[in-house]
């Protein structure tokens, strides 16, 4: 962490609370990763693994402890995601597309969501000092589930993306992340966005098969 002191220093004010050099860049690089992913272009993961590094140094500094160690977890999970973008195959070993989930497939999703959210929140209130342990877990667990969806490219990833931005919003306040607060707000926003458009790619996918 003292090696990330400097980048830590206050950029500027926001709305009463300092915005830091690290934290505007890694804002910067996620920005650009959403609008790369909306497109499924494949050079949204060196992005994200570059926004996730930043993240993790961030988070940890404000005591978000689950969110930091999630960025450890989106680093391996992006540098497999880039993998399977660029040679992934499906059950029928033809290349990947946007696809949707079964029925059965999103109950099982949100399972394990609600496995991981207890677990990390346990995990996290035995373990940290972390003064909002399942809190930080919920949307943690759900950004796992998120990231495994995206990296196999099902539509469903979008709407759990919107559901972690919009409890991430609040949590980021409460810590007074302004910053990032903007940016969440910005990523729900484009989470129905990118929803309808992975519909209608998935729809246009499911028609050429």
């Amino acid at each position: 962490m003292s090696l990330a002191a400097p980048a830590l220093q206050p950029a500027m004010s926001l709305w009463g609370a300092d915005l830091t050099w690290l934290e505007l860049v890694a804002v910067v690089l996620s920005l650009v990763m959403v609008a790369l992913n909306l497109r499924v272009n494949p050079w949204a993961w060196p992005f994200a693994i570059a926004a996730s590094m930043l993240y993790a140094i961030l988070f940890a500094h404000y005591r978000l402890y689950g969110e930091s160690a999630l960025q450890g977890l989106f680093i391996m999970v992006s540098l497999w995601g880039w993998w399977q973008w660029l040679r992934g195959t499906d059950a029928h070993h033809r290349p990947l597309v946007v696809r949707v989930l079964s029925r059965q497939g999103v109950a099982g999703i949100l399972l394990a969501w609600a496995v991981l959210w207890v677990a990390i929140g346990l995990l996290l209130d035995h373990i940290t000092d972390s003064d909002v342990p399942y809190w930080d877990a919920w949307p943690t667990a759900g950004s796992v589930v998120g990231q495994y969806l995206l990296a196999r490219k099902w539509v469903e990833n979008w709407p759990v993306w919107l559901a972690v931005n919009l409890i991430s919003v609040g949590l980021f306040a409460y810590k007074g992340m302004w910053l990032t607060v903007v940016l969440y707000g910005m990523f729900a926003v484009l989470s129905v966005w990118g929803w309808r458009a992975w519909w209608q790619l998935a729809a246009d996918a499911a028609g050429r098969r």
